[in-house]
Formats: structure tokens, C-alpha cells, sequence
């Protein structure tokens, strides 16, 4: 189990819980009371620390190694039933971004994510979760068969950014992204965003123009990263804590400005404590929104869509 540096108490607390019960196996000493007690301590511990965590501690909980991705999702909310579809048609196929589609409660979804790895080589082969143009574009086509078919789209956004390399802008980049946002806002299929992890610049918003953005709890969403904010304004990564404070990139600021529609909470210690509550959680509420927008007129559908996204913000003219 990986503990973040402000998770200590519960990391010396979990050690103690492993030694008496070790221990208890070897048969000469009951520690049935003091694992227990210990258990207790633990979850007493952990409820503590995340009530009032930091925007730049919800930072680090939305980048825990053990956090759950988007496959994660998917694969639970479908119960196997997801068919991956690969390929842009242009260039070559994406492993930063998966999509395809899914039966859930007998209805058949299009589903599209940002995928990371969970070890150093998985974390190589998908790019980290920064996909390239023809990721977009896979995402775009993917949304576009969607819509032909008149099936929803559901998207898990979880990305750093998209992927700053040379050749990833000489594929045409900020093109591929700005396409996305262009065609989602006018796909007349019902589009439901969830942010599981970092949503991070143009590399989320590719994915995240939905008619309900949700957020969960503890996820961020900003046009750039705490350590890039640290980078331009202070010259070095020292004050990222500070920068994630003024960026207001949490999901209870995100909500106070009205740039999603919803929070969802996750357990006490995060998606990754306890997993299968949380793809419960994902899954109730995409029906739950599924069955809202199902019943909305395709052009109506459209229209309330881009008078959201166009009333985001402050403007004169």
C-alpha cells in the first residue's frame, strides 16, 4: 500500500496493525482486541486528515499510484461487457486514450477515457495518460460513430495534459483539441464528463464538453498544473502548494464558478481506499444523469449544451 507524505499517521498506524497481526498468526498471543482498536485508529485517523485536506493535498490524492483509471471504471460499471475499438484512421493508434463500447443496465454506451499506467512499463506504453493528436482524433471518431448509432457518450477524463512533444504539435496538436471541442459541442447524443483524477489544461477539456461535467471529490481541473504555475510565476516547483490555492482548482471551486454540474463524493481516504464503492457511486449517478438527458430533444440537447459553455466566464462587448 503507497502512503502520501501527509497520510503518516495512518502509515505508522497501518504498521502497527501489520505487526500484531502477525503476531496473532503465529498463535502464541491473541491480538484480536488490539487489531481492532488498531482498525479503529486507522479509519479515525484517516477521516481526520481528509476533512480538511489542502487544494495541493487533493493535488497528490488525484495522483495516488493506487487511484482507480479509467479502464478501472469502465470494466467494473460494464461488468465485462466493453468492447475496445482502436485506430484514428490517419496515423496510428493512441494507448494514452481508450474508448469503446460498453452494456450497462442494457444500454449501450460509448465510452472514452484517458488511461495511465499502474507500473513504469504500463506508465511508458500509455504515454503517462498525455495522449497525442491521434488520440483526439480516435476520441472524435469514436463520438461520431456514437452518434450515428444515437448512443450516449460518457467520458473519464485523467490526464496531466496532452503531450507537449515536438512531434506530437507538428501532427497538429491544438488543431485535434480544438476540432473536439468544436464537434462535442454539437454531437446529438446525450455527453456526460466525469473527472477521476487531473484534468489538466487543453489535454481534459479535449474530452470534457459535456452536458453534465461531474467531478469527483477529491480531482482537480485547471488550465495548468500547480508545478507549471510555480514554474512561470516563481521560476522553480517551491511554490506549487501556493499556486494550487490561487488556481481555485478544486472541485468544490469548480462548482462555486459554475464550470461543472456536480460533485461526487468519494470514500473517506479517497477512490482508492475503497474502489468498488466508488465505481457503485460512478455507475448510480450515470444513470442517474443517462436518464435526465435521454428524455431531451436532440437540437434542445444541443443548444443548452453550447448556451452552458458560452455563459462560462466574464466578458464585455
Amino acid at each position: 500500500m503507497n502512503f502520501l507524505d501527509f497520510e503518516k499517521p495512518i502509515s505508522e498506524l497501518t504498521e502497527q496493525l501489520e505487526k500484531a497481526k502477525q503476531i496473532g498468526a503465529k498463535g502464541k498471543i491473541n491480538t484480536d482486541k488490539l487489531v481492532a482498536e488498531l482498525e479503529q485508529k486507522i479509519e479515525e485517523a484517516r477521516e481526520t486528515i481528509y476533512k480538511s485536506l489542502t487544494p495541493w493535498q487533493k493535488v497528490q490524492v488525484s495522483r495516488h499510484p493506487d487511484r482507480p483509471y479509467s479502464l478501472d471504471y469502465i470494466n467494473a460499471i460494464t461488468e465485462g461487457n466493453f468492447i475496445e475499438l482502436f485506430g484514428d484512421r490517419n496515423v496510428r493508434d493512441d494507448k494514452a486514450m481508450i474508448g469503446g463500447m460498453g452494456l450497462v443496465d442494457g444500454k449501450s454506451i460509448m465510452f472514452i477515457g484517458q488511461q495511465k499506467g499502474n507500473n513504469t512499463k504500463m506508465r511508458q506504453y500509455r504515454n503517462f495518460g498525455m495522449p497525442n493528436p491521434e488520440g483526439y482524433r480516435k476520441a472524435l471518431r469514436l463520438m461520431k460513430l456514437a452518434e450515428k448509432f444515437g448512443k450516449p457518450v460518457v467520458t473519464f477524463i485523467d490526464t496531466p495534459g496532452a503531450y507537449p512533444g515536438l512531434e506530437a504539435e507538428e501532427r497538429g496538436q491544438g488543431e485535434a483539441i480544438a476540432r473536439n471541442l468544436f464537434e462535442m459541442a454539437r454531437l446529438k447524443v446525450p455527453v456526460i464528463c466525469f473527472i477521476i483524477g487531473e484534468g489538466a489544461s487543453g489535454g481534459a477539456l479535449g474530452i470534457g464538453i459535456g452536458d453534465k461535467v461531474i467531478m469527483l471529490e477529491f480531482t482537480w481541473y485547471s488550465v495548468i498544473s500547480p508545478e507549471s504555475c510555480s514554474s512561470i510565476l516563481w521560476r522553480n516547483w517551491d511554490n506549487k502548494e501556493k499556486a494550487a490555492e490561487a488556481l481555485k482548482l478544486t472541485a468544490t471551486d469548480m462548482l462555486s464558478l459554475k464550470l461543472i454540474d456536480g460533485i461526487l463524493k468519494e470514500p473517506v481516504g479517497g477512490a482508492h481506499s475503497h474502489p468498488e464503492k466508488m465505481f457503485h457511486s460512478v455507475k448510480s449517478e450515470l444513470m442517474k444523469q443517462l436518464n435526465k438527458l435521454s428524455s431531451i430533444p436532440a437540437d434542445e440537447l444541443v443548444n443548452k449544451r453550447i448556451e452552458k459553455f458560452c455563459s462560462m466566464g466574464v466578458y464585455s462587448e
